[in-house]
């Protein structure tokens, strides 16, 4: 008799059932990994690169934070601030299925229209970028005003516990997972956050003299502040890593394991403890984002006994389906 799955979700069960050889494996090898992890009281940073948060990847990762599914994210600048375009500006939200037989001259259109697209969605630039410059520049005058500093996403986490924008939410906020987290408090990483468009923003507001560069805490703070966090909390179990896509996200907060214990000489460091990533990049044209996880242990950031995974698909399909899968969905 098949042995009956450990988990009753409908997604979790066919997931079980089908998912059975080469990437859909590793799928579920990596998810059990994740679950037990977890069971033996380990954490778990999630990185996103990519538009995860214009996929929508808050239907199920703010449930993953409610749930304490994941302790610290580390994102780029415009995931941190697509989530909250996608909460005050979704029905304005354009999405055009036949994107790859658009010519010059339509993109142009969308452009003058005011439709920044992101694969086959555009994101509308005066409902979402103009509403949230309006609110976030608030918040940094307020902070500057007062000599204060504070990280990029602190600066989010103020306006969105302001609840200053509350009357634009045009999706269930349950399905944001910056609220999930500013409610939380969780701890985020967000490296080169001056990519974003609100770090255009602010780079704007500063050219023009009506800000300082200094009132929004820098790359190098955000590495010093996650060595702290990291040497508190690998104790035990230690933490883990699950990336999403590559890029800055995953290489900036992975790296410092390594710093502490070869550049800081600290000798107790521990490696992180699970490491599993999502990505289609391609490790023969030399790309770190698409290096086998074992090219990592070279580096001094995993060991020789880290469970390692790399599912080679797209990201807006899998992190969805092992998020269900961790939630018991």
């Amino acid at each position: 008799m098949k042995k009956k799955s450990k988990k009753n979700g409908v997604v979790s069960q066919f997931i079980e059932r089908h998912y059975l050889h080469f990437n859909a494996a590793a799928l579920v090898d990596a998810a059990k990994a994740y679950d037990k992890h977890l069971g033996k009281k380990g954490k778990m940073m999630i990185t996103l690169a990519g538009a995860m948060s214009t996929a929508e990847i808050g239907i199920s990762l703010a449930e993953m934070i409610r749930q304490d599914k994941v302790h610290i994210i580390s994102c780029t600048g415009a995931n941190l601030e697509e989530d909250i375009m996608n909460l005050v500006a979704h029905k304005n939200y354009k999405r055009v299925p036949n994107y790859r037989d658009l010519t010059p001259q339509q993109e142009w259109e969308l452009m003058e229209k005011g439709y920044n697209r992101v694969t086959d969605t555009c994101i509308p630039e005066e409902e979402a970028f103009r509403r949230i410059q309006k609110r976030i520049y608030k918040q940094w005058k307020t902070a500057e005003g007062k000599g204060e500093r504070y990280f990029p996403h602190e600066f989010m986490y103020k306006m969105l516990l302001s609840k200053d924008m509350e009357q634009y939410y045009e999706i269930d906020p349950k399905n944001s997972w910056m609220i999930a987290a500013a409610e939380k408090n969780l701890p985020i990483v967000c490296p080169g956050w001056e990519d974003s468009t609100m770090g255009n923003i602010f780079a704007s507001y500063c050219i023009k003299g009506d800000l300082k560069p200094s009132t929004v805490k820098s790359g190098i703070e955000y590495m010093v502040w996650l060595a702290d966090w990291y040497k508190k909390n690998s104790r035990g179990k230690g933490v883990g890593f699950f990336q999403i896509g590559g890029g800055i996200a995953g290489d900036f907060p992975i790296c410092v394991v390594p710093m502490m214990y070869q550049d800081l000489g600290w000798k107790d460091v521990p490696f992180w403890s699970y490491f599993c990533q999502i990505s289609d990049s391609t490790t023969s044209y030399g790309s770190y984002s698409g290096a086998i996880p074992n090219e990592k242990i070279t580096w001094g950031k995993l060991g020789i006994d880290t469970p390692k995974f790399i599912i080679e698909s797209d990201a807006s399909i899998v992190a969805p389906l092992i998020f269900a899968w961790v939630l018991g969905w």
